[in-house]
């Protein structure tokens, strides 16, 4: 084989024993922690041991190194392994192991970035392949670097659709830097896997979907060398045919000990029992180092190199200006890329494909894989990543998203095709619900570390995509469909959490928040209303999270606390209710708000928006009916 040089036995038995030592230590943190999943950590003794020893090339002192090897384990509840293996290194002490699942302890349950070790936020079974395909895709079209990824995963989660999106994802990029190794040890949580311990039938599967993949005895340290030493033209799958509590006799292949801890005394006869079996070895394996040919790579200061070219009264979809502005901030950043899913004549990111074909990523019809690998392209910051969609899409990816956020990852992600406006007046076929994005501002307000931008025209739209190239955390940008007159001038300063104040008299009588669509119709509303002497003040918010509460506030009392707010969304979790929770301790406001109240149905825009009580009649229907109530109470 070529480049395979067979380990002696003393580096065999130095292997053996830290995998035996992984196993001592997994049960002494869960043991004390009364917390974990040492029969799952016992599982992969011999892989982590192999991996971290004798396979990955890294920098132990620096695990973040940008030319080492990765590592994602994505059956994350095995973290005390992945502990363990840190710890042979030396860069955790042993005592610190003790400290597992303490509220003041870096150790969670399951791997977090709040942890040097890690990468990724993993636990939620099924969604590390994806990250590690956006890592390899990296390594290999962007970084064009030595490094490897390796991800471990559970039998149990290959049961899950988005593993399988990524095997097909892996193998269509061709991404030979990619080794999956697979824990197969036959039992689940509270049954066995659907296909135990029939390797052969998952070696079928991944050959299926494009993978050279080979079946090797987990627990020897001699073939798993063997494998990991392959020459590779493809995306390999290790398939480790494993014992779940290796080295446990009373929990060895048993149902009924997932997720349980040994008894202290229990615990105290299985570790000396392990200890037993190390044996004194000549050799003291220490990983070897990566390869010094990852390009450095700032993120810092991503800024449009002009402002915006579009003349106040022009028309355009925000969608369309989506891709404009993608393609302008690529053309001066070479670590901008944008990942899409089969719908970028859509969402318009088919202008920077056009104009950037090597930084485009066609994920298909994939979205819940797309998310997962732009969180493996933006890992180690190497990128800056923007991934688009139909907003109602991104609704089965919510989980992922869930992730990237308890991974502190920095991905833009841009939902097209919001609201009611799915279909325009000159596009033939209208849409109907299932198209309709209703509900994602609701998803991505409940993310503790999202930015919601919903800009109203081209200029708004080019300084959101600017804004969220440089801001933390996922930033979601809210587009749609049909084209809205530019009412910014392109020098026009935007901020997170700054709202703009977009018409206003000194006689006004009611605030108006609306966003995107609406707030041309409460702008319409307005004119229309200033003809019967109704003065009404009109705000963008621009980010809806964070919402500029001060400015909603101050122009409410500016206005006898009358407020009104307008989005096309439904009621529960959109704009309004931002509002409300911001007005939740202000006293003498009264609060309307118009949004979708059920489930739509097919139409065209000004039809549907007039049905749902959104359009600029409804509007201007409201405010009169808040004046008369007024009116009525003094």
């Amino acid at each position: 084989m070529e480049d395979y040089h067979k380990p002696d036995q003393q580096t065999v038995q130095a292997l053996r024993n830290i995998a035996n030592r992984l196993r001592i230590n997994s049960i002494k943190a869960t043991t004390a922690a009364g917390s974990g999943h040492p029969t799952s950590c016992c599982s992969v003794a011999e892989i982590m041991s192999v991996l971290y020893f004798h396979t990955m090339k890294y920098r132990p002192e620096d695990p973040r190194n940008f030319n080492s090897d990765r590592f994602v384990l994505s059956k994350g509840h095995a973290a005390p392994a992945l502990y363990s293996m840190w710890v042979e290194t030396g860069f955790l002490k042993e005592n610190e192991l003790l400290s597992l699942c303490q509220v003041d302890s870096a150790l969670e349950g399951h791997p977090n970035p709040k942890q040097q070790i890690v990468d990724v936020a993993t636990g939620s079974l099924g969604q590390g392949l994806g990250v590690a395909c956006g890592m390899a895709y990296t390594g290999k079209y962007f970084d064009k670097s030595s490094y490897r990824v390796y991800c471990l995963l559970g039998d149990g989660e290959m049961s899950e659709g988005a593993v399988w999106e990524a095997m097909s994802f892996a193998s269509y990029y061709q991404l030979d830097n990619l080794v999956a190794i697979m824990d197969i040890n036959r039992l689940g949580q509270s049954d066995p896997a659907p296909l135990q311990h029939h390797v052969e039938k998952y070696q079928k599967r991944c050959e299926a979907f494009g993978w050279q993949a080979i079946i090797v005895d987990g627990h020897s340290v001699e073939e798993l060398c063997k494998a990991l030493s392959q020459p590779r033209h493809q995306p390999t799958a290790i398939i480790a045919k494993t014992i779940k509590g290796k080295g446990i006799p009373a929990a060895e292949d048993k149902l009924g000990w997932h997720a349980k801890t040994l008894p202290k005394d229990m615990a105290e006869m299985v570790m000396k029992d392990l200890q037993s079996r190390i044996m004194n070895s000549s050799k003291h394996p220490y990983p070897p180092a990566p390869v010094e040919d990852s390009p450095p790579v700032s993120l810092r200061n991503i800024r449009m190199p002009s402002a915006p070219t579009y003349k106040t009264g022009e028309k355009i979809a925000t969608r369309k200006a989506y891709g404009m502005a993608l393609a302008k901030l690529g053309r001066y950043n070479e670590r901008v890329i944008a990942l899409d899913g089969d719908t970028n004549n859509l969402t318009y990111s088919e202008i920077f494909k056009n104009e950037h074909p090597n930084r485009f990523v066609e994920c298909y019809i994939a979205q819940q894989n797309m998310v997962s690998v732009a969180v493996g392209c933006a890992a180690r910051e190497r990128n800056v990543v923007f991934a688009s969609t139909l907003a109602s899409f991104f609704t089965r990816a919510f989980d992922q998203l869930r992730m990237a956020a308890i991974s502190d990852s920095n991905i833009n992600l841009c939902g097209s095709h919001c609201g009611l406006s799915t279909a325009v007046d000159r596009e033939p076929g209208e849409e109907g619900p299932s198209l309709m994005g209703l509900e994602d501002v609701a998803m991505f307000r409940a993310l503790p570390t999202a930015t919601i931008f919903y800009p109203c025209d081209g200029v708004s739209t080019e300084k959101a995509v600017e804004l969220a190239a440089s801001t933390k955390g996922v930033c979601y940008i809210r587009t749609s469909r049909q084209d809205c007159s530019i009412i910014y001038n392109s020098n026009e300063d935007f901020h997170v959490g700054q709202a703009k104040v977009v018409y206003q008299s000194k006689e006004d009588q009611v605030t108006i928040v609306a966003a995107g669509v609406t707030l041309h119709e409460a702008l319409a509303a307005a004119e229309h209303l200033k003809k019967e002497r109704i003065s009404v003040r009109v705000i963008d918010p621009f980010t809806i999270k964070p919402l500029d509460v001060k400015t909603i506030v101050d122009h409410t009392r500016a206005t006898r606390g009358r407020i009104l707010t307008v989005e096309d969304h439904y009621y529960e979790g959109g704009l309004g209710e931002a509002v409300s929770s911001a007005m939740v301790n202000e006293s003498g406001f009264n609060l309307h708000r118009l949004a979708v109240s059920h489930v739509p149905r097919s139409g065209k825009p000004h039809e549907l928006l007039k049905i749902y009580g959104i359009d600029r009649d409804s509007i201007t229907q409201a405010v009169r009916k808040m004046l008369s109530s007024s009116t009525n109470a003094k």
